[in-house]
């Protein structure tokens, strides 16, 4: 079976085949002696950028948590029912300022007894010093009378044996009136012990209450927690560090911290402690900032970035962190002739990272420009597009083969 092509078929593919071979002749013509380019030969399409002098910093940057410089747990010593809570959640507290008040009937009964004993005690020292003195004249004209050889050696015993007894039953109510009187002030130590008072040394003359456990009424026993005070200025950041950042972190190393709460805004602070271990679970080290909180704005529990600068330099060549490639288990950079043809991979010793910029320490020559997009195209040399809008950039392929379609 024979099957018949018309003419007009056979002429209309017969100039697309003269079309498409015309194309493939001027991207030939376009493309030929591109040895060592991109695959195959052909030039690659690129973006670049300058090299430039800039300065950098080297950064860490870490997360973390606030936490209050002092948080303590007000207690009372002693059980009792609280009668009165005088402070709540966020109030202010000086030192020496009076808190809470437990039910105090209890106790000054106690003291009351108390000085009851100490007053009987004090009345028994009393008779006994009156007889230890009827004993010692006693004891001192039976001496005169025994040297006259009136009173015999065995009268003379029995006043002296007289005289030691009062003499002992004296240090005993001695002895008792110093225990009475100590249990006097236990007595009175523990009714101070119903008025629950803040104090402390150090630190700023005002804190904050942090939390209220209980409410007024409730039947306390000894060390319940009654209220949290807290030192809000300056504040703590707390950040945890890998054994990678620990040797690098000094005591007194400025920090900057930020939040999500006040974004745009930065608070200094500074390293104040370092823990001299890594923890074995984690492998990390506890590090605590201290940061300055004037305006009480931040508060213990947020969650924070801590930015710590551990070097600085200016005037440092620096070019765009995408031009970084590697060939032959080396880093480098693509650098880009002066007519914007061809592009070869130099080795380089880079420094401080600094967001989308890097150090380049050697060689220290370097200038020009930088392939930043497209050198994974390349080997270490070949020939490249620049954008229409780079300096020595040429037509691209498609306006060359477009360019007579007008």
């Amino acid at each position: 079976m024979k099957i018949k092509i018309s003419r007009n078929k056979l002429f209309l593919v017969s100039g697309a085949a003269l079309v498409i071979a015309f194309l493939g002749w001027k991207i030939y013509e376009k493309t030929k002696g591109g040895e060592g380019a991109g695959p195959g030969g052909v030039a690659v399409a690129v973006e670049v950028a300058p090299v430039g002098k800039g300065s950098l910093r080297d950064l860490g940057t870490y997360t973390g948590t606030l936490t209050a410089k002092t948080h303590v747990i007000v207690a009372p010593k002693i059980s009792g029912r609280l009668n009165r809570l005088l402070v709540d959640i966020g109030d202010p507290v000086r030192s020496g300022q009076l808190l809470a008040v437990l039910d105090d009937d209890e106790y000054r009964q106690q003291v009351i007894q108390a000085e009851a004993d100490l007053r009987v005690t004090k009345a028994n020292l009393e008779q006994a010093s009156s007889s230890l003195t009827m004993a010692g004249r006693n004891l001192a004209r039976a001496r005169a009378l025994h040297q006259d050889g009136i009173q015999s050696d065995a009268q003379l015993d029995q006043v002296t044996a007289a005289h030691e007894s009062q003499q002992a039953q004296f240090h005993v109510a001695e002895a008792q009136v110093a225990n009475r009187e100590a249990a006097l002030e236990s007595a009175r130590v523990r009714l101070s012990y119903t008025r629950i008072a803040a104090s402390w040394e150090r630190g700023r003359p005002v804190r904050f209450v942090g939390e209220r456990f209980v409410d007024e009424g409730v039947l306390l026993s000894a060390n319940t927690p009654i209220l949290s005070v807290i030192e809000l200025q300056p504040i703590t950041a707390v950040i945890h560090v890998t054994d990678r950042e620990y040797f690098r972190l000094k005591t007194g190393q400025p920090a900057t911290i930020s939040g999500s709460a006040f974004p745009g805004r930065e608070f200094n602070g500074r390293i104040v402690r370092i823990a001299p271990m890594l923890q074995e679970a984690s492998r990390q080290a506890r590090v605590e900032v201290e940061v300055k909180n004037t305006e009480s704005l931040l508060k213990p529990g947020m969650f924070i970035n801590v930015q710590i600068e551990f070097a600085r330099r200016a005037g440092v060549t620096v070019v765009p962190y995408n031009a970084l490639a590697k060939r032959g288990g080396q880093q480098g950079i693509f650098m880009v002739d002066a007519a914007g043809q061809m592009a070869r991979f130099v080795p380089v010793r880079t420094g401080i990272v600094d967001g989308g910029r890097v150090e380049i320490i050697e060689p220290k020559d370097v200038s020009g420009r930088v392939v930043v997009l497209g050198h994974y195209l390349l080997e270490t040399e070949g020939r490249i597009i620049l954008p229409a809008s780079e300096p020595g950039s040429k037509p691209g392929l498609d306006a060359e083969a477009g360019g007579g379609g007008k």
